[in-house]
């Protein structure tokens, strides 16, 4: 059996990302069958037992994970000329608490805080940034599979072949895109429940079909909604929310 290096296989297992492994080994907080490992680049067997210290563990627990209702005209990640960066509006003025996830605001909780995910410049709605590695990679991982759900307001006419193919049939890039789930909420809005994100995904898909979209809004991502989150407006994730 191969050995594998420590922190990849923490980040495999979830425990945590590999920069942060890398960080809790060198501090001595990682543990492997009950022995502290405090050495970078260390292999060990898939079948052995890993667990973090208690330091660890409590850096772990004081991370933060922010939901924004991303405005049009933000971009997700790093600042575009012309354009504001999304993490931008999260300040203590713009927190909107709610009571299942109320905290203090501290401005520690803005530091190495990224985005866990994208949204268009031109598209709204739930955005996730974090300090945990373990959630940016469920959300955004290579093996990441967890739903999306967009409302997305259209032109032009959709016959009912348009919308299987939205379903299922479609290519970018040369590459067939994942099944989808794709209704009509109303008679202008379609519903998208997407479990990958290829780049401006929906607005290609609708092209193909021959629709253009007039607005997209991100309201789910896994079982955290965007809810009654005003636009511009940010909260913590509650310790009882799970993507």
């Amino acid at each position: 059996m191969e050995k594998i290096r420590l922190s990849k296989l923490m980040s495999q297992r979830g425990l945590c990302s590999r920069r942060e492994a890398d960080d809790y080994i060198e501090r001595g907080w990682v543990f492997v069958d009950g022995e502290r490992v405090a050495e970078l680049g260390v292999r060990i067997l898939p079948t052995q037992r890993i667990e973090l210290g208690e330091y660890a563990r409590t850096r772990q627990q004081d991370r933060v994970t922010i939901l924004l209702n991303k405005p049009v005209g933000y971009v997700s990640g790093q600042p575009e000329p012309g354009y504001l960066p999304a993490v931008g509006l999260i300040h203590r003025e713009s927190y909107s608490p709610v009571e299942t996830a109320a905290r203090p605001f501290s401005p520690a909780h803005l530091k190495e805080l990224a985005p866990a995910g994208r949204l268009d410049i031109d598209s709204s709605g739930l955005l996730v940034f974090t300090q945990d590695g373990r959630i940016a990679r469920r959300l955004i991982g290579a093996d990441s599979g967890m739903d999306k759900e967009y409302l997305v307001r259209v032109q032009g006419r959709l016959s009912p072949q348009g919308l299987d193919l939205l379903n299922h049939g479609l290519n970018l890039d040369g590459r067939p895109l994942k099944r989808a789930e794709v209704a009509w909420q109303n008679r202008d809005q379609l519903r998208f429940i997407l479990r990958e994100g290829r780049k401006r995904q929906i607005r290609r898909m609708c092209e193909l079909v021959g629709l253009k979209v007039i607005g997209l809004k991100r309201v789910r991502i896994g079982r955290v909604r965007l809810g009654s989150l005003p636009t511009g407006r940010w909260r913590y994730l509650g310790k009882d929310e799970v993507f």
